[in-house]
This record gives structure tokens, C-alpha cells and sequence, in this order.
């Protein structure tokens, strides 16, 4: 399922975040970054653990507020949003895929990607054509009722990717998506990012450790101590 794409770009601008502990101040997990991502974009947010990596995927997808800065999305600022209207963004804009798939055990691969739909209002043969197109696309078309217990890492990571585009969003944000798969495995999870950005024109943001895939970047950029180091042009898999 292919939708017209609306985002030219995600921009963030001297964004900040600062974690607090009473009266004492923390140091800041983000500081002053500014980061533009444009539709048609795989980038990988890379560095060391604690660089701040996570925090600022999540201002990105409007889970976190900035302590200040702004998150505009084609030149809308969002973070001045209610957390209502943050989470229509979240719902029709944005697709996670998270380390684990974090798919809820007591449903089917069918009935994972189907919960989003219905969140959105779309359910009944509707909801089950969609959910099924998506993950035959994604090689599953024969786990569709297959419970997570059922399936390899790699089966419920792309089951996982399916329900972040269930919604057909503009933005999908990964963090660390094959940090438990084998190499195979991790490389056509990417490989699928890729396509999702280029060919398909939506704007995809990744966090990973693992360098092996910088080769299916658009761009690399690199975190450490909350701030950003000067951006890497990736080579790109063809």
C-alpha cells in the first residue's frame, strides 16, 4: 500500500533536552542540534551508548518534548502542540519500529498490524486487506495468523515494520531494528529501509550501532555528549 507522499522534510532546530532530578540539574541528553531530513532520505543516527541517539529520535517522532529548540514538520512546529494533537501526529504521521518489535503477544502478525488501522478508525475487511497486502509484501503472506511465540527475530521485526506502515505515514523512525537479528537477517531489514525511503519517498531515521550498515544510507550522522558531529554522505546500496 503506497500513498502520496505530503513531508518534504523533518527539521529540528537547536534542539534541546535537559533531564532534571528535583532541583538539580542534569547534564543535558541533547544540546543545541540542529538536523534536517528530507522525504527520500535513510539516515542512521550513530555513536557510543548514552550519546544521546534515542532521545533525539524520540523529539523527532513527538514522544519527548524539547527543554527548547523547535521540531518542524514541512514548517510546522509541532512542539508547541497539545499532547492531543501530538498524538494525530504520531498516529497518521509517524511509524516506530522499535528493538524487539514490541508486537503484543496474544495477537496474530495479521492482528499486530491491523491495531493501528483501528486506531485510525479503519477496521472490518478493510483493515484485513490492508494488514494482509503488507505483510505478504514483506514475505509473510503464510504467518498471517501466526502468534509472535511462532515467528524467527526476523519475521517479527518485518511484522513490525508492516504495522509501522500500516497507517501509511511519512516518517518512519527505527531504533536499533536488528540489533537482534544475524547479518542476514539485519541487511534485508535494511535493505526494506532503504526502499521505504527512496523509492517511496518517505523520510526514515535510524538508530544503530552497527556500522555494517552504513552502506544502505542516504547519510550518516553522529552523536556524542548530546551533540552532533559533522554529517557523513553514505555511499548507498544499490
Amino acid at each position: 500500500m503506497t500513498g502520496p507522499r505530503v513531508l518534504e522534510r523533518i527539521r529540528v532546530e537547536r534542539l534541546t533536552k535537559v533531564y532534571r532530578s528535583g532541583t538539580a540539574r542534569v547534564v543535558s541528553a541533547i544540546s543545541d542540534v540542529d538536523v534536517e531530513v528530507e522525504a527520500g532520505e535513510l539516515v542512521l543516527l550513530m555513536g557510543p551508548s548514552g550519546s544521546g541517539k534515542s532521545t533525539l529520535l524520540s523529539m523527532l517522532g513527538c514522544i519527548l518534548r524539547p527543554t527548547a529548540g523547535r521540531v518542524l514538520l514541512n514548517g510546522k512546529e509541532v512542539t508547541s502542540l497539545t499532547e492531543r494533537e501530538l498524538a494525530r501526529v504520531r498516529l497518521y504521521q509517524v511509524g516506530h519500529i522499535f528493538q524487539d518489535a514490541s508486537l503484543l503477544p496474544g495477537l496474530t502478525a495479521m492482528q499486530n498490524v491491523e491495531m493501528p488501522l483501528e486506531l485510525q478508525g479503519i477496521r472490518g475487511r478493510v483493515a484485513r486487506r490492508r494488514a494482509t497486502a503488507l505483510l505478504e509484501r514483506f514475505g509473510l503472506g503464510d504467518k498471517l495468523r501466526e502468534y509472535p511465540r511462532d515467528l524467527s527475530g526476523g519475521e517479527k521485526q518485518r511484522v513490525g515494520i508492516a504495522r509501522a506502515l500500516a497507517g501509511d505515514p511519512v516518517i518512519l523512525l527505527a531504533d536499533e531494528p536488528t540489533a537482534a537479528l544475524d547479518l542476514a537477517s539485519g541487511r534485508a531489514i535494511f535493505a526494506h529501509l532503504r526502499q521505504l525511503a527512496v523509492e517511496e519517498h518517505r523520510s526514515v531515521v535510524v538508530v544503530t550501532h552497527d556500522h555494517r550498515m552504513e552502506e544502505f544510507a542516504t547519510r550518516v550522522l553522529r552523536l556524542e555528549d548530546g551533540k552532533l558531529l559533522p554529517a557523513v554522505v553514505a555511499g548507498g546500496a544499490a
